[in-house]
C-alpha cells in the first residue's frame, strides 16, 4: 500500500485512521512494529496515541503502549541535581532506562513487559503502569525527545519503525499547557512562566528534530 503523504492536515481521527490502515498492510509476522508518535509538550501525543491503541485493537491487532513520560526523573533525583526547575528538559528523563525497555520490546520475548508512565495528579513516574503483552504486535511510544541526538537520545530512533511528529501552532500549546498546569495546581501566574520559561524553550527544540519524522501530521478541529 501507498504510504500517506509526509506532511498531511485533517482531523486527528482521520489521521489515525489512515495510518492504521498503512501499518497493517505492512505488519511483519516475525517481529513487533514500535511506532513512535513526537512532538512538543501540549501537541496531543496523548490523545493520539490512546486513539491509535483503540483503532488497533478495533481491527483486532494485540497492542501496546510505552510512554517516554514514564522515564521522568524522580522529583528526589531532579532535586538531588539542582534540576528541579527544568523539569520535562532533555537531561531529566532515565534515557538509558527508556533505551532498555525498547530494546526488550523489540526482541519479543515471551515475558510480560511493564512500562512506568507519568502521573499528573501526582507529578511524579509511577512503575508497572502499561502491560506489553507477549502477543502485542504493534508497541506505541509517544514523547517529546524521541527523534532528538543529544543527551543519550540518539539512540533511540533507531529502535522505533515508524515516527510521526504532531505539528501544532505555538498559540495552541500555550492555551493548552497554561490550562494543563492550571488544572493541576498551579496559580495563573505560575502556570504561565512555567510555559514560557520552561515548556516552549523545549518545544522550540523539539520543532527543529520535525526533519527527522517519517511522517508529519497537522491536526485540525
Amino acid at each position: 500500500m501507498e504510504a500517506p503523504e509526509s506532511v498531511r492536515s485533517a482531523p486527528l481521527r482521520e489521521l489515525v485512521d489512515e495510518l492504521v490502515t498503512y501499518v497493517l498492510a505492512g505488519l511483519p509476522a516475525d517481529r513487533r512494529t514500535v511506532v513512535g508518535l513526537c512532538g512538543p509538550p501540549g501537541a496531543g501525543k496523548s490523545r493520539a496515541a490512546w486513539l491509535l491503541m483503540k483503532a488497533l485493537r478495533r481491527a483486532g491487532i494485540a497492542a501496546g503502549q510505552v510512554p517516554m513520560d514514564g522515564f521522568h526523573l524522580s522529583n528526589r533525583q531532579l532535586e538531588a541535581r539542582g534540576a528541579r526547575s527544568r523539569k520535562g528538559a532533555p537531561d531529566t528523563f532515565d534515557v538509558a532506562g527508556f533505551r532498555n525497555i525498547l530494546e526488550r520490546i523489540r526482541a519479543r520475548g515471551d515475558d510480560t513487559i511493564y512500562a512506568p508512565d507519568f502521573s499528573r495528579p501526582l507529578d511524579e513516574p509511577i512503575a508497572a503502569v502499561h502491560a506489553v503483552a507477549p502477543d502485542a504486535r504493534v508497541v506505541i511510544t509517544e514523547g517529546n525527545y524521541l527523534l532528538f541526538e543529544e543527551d543519550g537520545w540518539a539512540e533511540i530512533r533507531p529502535l522505533l519503525d515508524l515516527v510521526i511528529y504532531l505539528d501544532v501552532p505555538d498559540r495552541t500549546l500555550t492555551r493548552r499547557l497554561v490550562h494543563r498546569h492550571r488544572t493541576h495546581g498551579r496559580a495563573d501566574d505560575q502556570a504561565r512562566d512555567w510555559v514560557h520559561t520552561v515548556d516552549l524553550p523545549n518545544a522550540a527544540a523539539v520543532a527543529r528534530t520535525r526533519c527527522r519524522a517519517d511522517l508529519v501530521w497537522k491536526p485540525v478541529p
